[in-house]
């Protein structure tokens, strides 16, 4: 592996933590998103990770500001990509919107350039084509505050190469993550082909009124002493993510989806409740109910 200068296209929850955490570990970084507004949005998220480097890793002032230092910030994508040894695409989990940054960053990119998407819920087969360069395109799947939950999902397709594969492997290593190699395409990978289906059952009884989020989490976490329930995670991955996923189900016909996206719609989203990032989801933060000592004695 030879990186050196890595492209974070789409600077969301995710795409924040994935491009913070690759300029902490010494790489030069790029971030791309659409307009300055979302740029601005962006700087607030690496504000708010270097105040949590500091406190879950004890990183020191001065490494938090160089990683900071490390970052630049494009709305232009073939200038965001003119030196990109990678690029990590977590832009939103729509197939569209992918499908169409696929095919302008092929026309823009360099030749050496390597493409990774880190799709939650889609396939490297389904975008392949579109980036003109199918054997330097995989999927590179990082887990919700990538310091602390470490791990990197790599998936290749049929066609990428072996050599872009491992280089990947060992980009995944170089920042700090536990990489785990998937040999085939894999809806969900491993973690989502596990996580999806548990978040999919508590949002089945929340929108069919069987109980309410917090009965839910306090339900799973009396039960299996997890630290979060379903609802604190959607909260942690983002209701915006949520939603993408659950208009993906209800444009194929789910009537529940369909209900489930029009309740996330008008009484989150529309209201500016996204979760962790906004402060408030189905929890308000800092400090969610979930947290309180007494929360699994009422």
């Amino acid at each position: 592996m030879d990186f050196q200068h890595i492209t974070v296209a789409g600077s969301g929850v995710l795409g924040s933590q994935i491009a913070f955490q690759t300029a902490f570990k010494g790489f030069e970084v790029s971030v791309y998103d659409i307009n300055d507004e979302a740029i601005e949005k962006a700087k607030g998220r690496f504000q708010e990770l270097m105040k949590r480097y500091q406190g879950d890793l004890g990183a020191s002032e001065a490494d938090v500001r160089a990683a900071y230092e490390r970052i630049s910030y494009y709305t232009d994508l073939a200038e965001a990509v003119r030196d990109a040894d990678l690029v990590i695409e977590a832009v939103p989990e729509v197939a569209d919107i992918k499908m169409e940054f696929y095919k302008k960053l092929g026309q823009c990119a360099p030749e050496k350039t390597i493409f990774a998407t880190n799709t939650s819920t889609m396939l490297p087969s389904q975008f392949a084509e579109a980036t003109g360069r199918p054997e330097k395109f995989l999927a590179l799947h990082f887990a919700n505050e990538i310091w602390l939950h470490n791990t990197a999902e790599v998936m290749k397709h049929p066609g990428t190469d072996e050599k872009v594969f491992q280089a990947v492997i060992e980009f995944a290593r170089a920042i700090g993550m536990v990489p785990l190699p998937l040999h085939k395409e894999q809806p969900g990978y491993i973690l989502n082909s596990l996580l999806v289906p548990f978040l999919d059952a508590a949002q089945s009884l929340y929108i069919r009124d069987v109980a309410d989020p917090e009965i839910i989490d306090k339900t799973w976490m009396i039960a299996t002493g997890s630290p979060k329930g379903p609802f604190a995670i959607m909260d942690v991955v983002g209701i915006n993510t949520v939603y993408n996923i659950v208009s993906a189900k209800a444009k194929a016909g789910d009537k529940e989806a369909r209900r489930l996206a029009e309740r996330l719609k008008t009484e989150f989203i529309d209201q500016g409740k996204l979760g962790v990032t906004t402060g408030e989801g189905f929890y308000r933060y800092p400090n969610p109910r979930y947290e309180d000592p007494d929360f699994l004695k009422e």
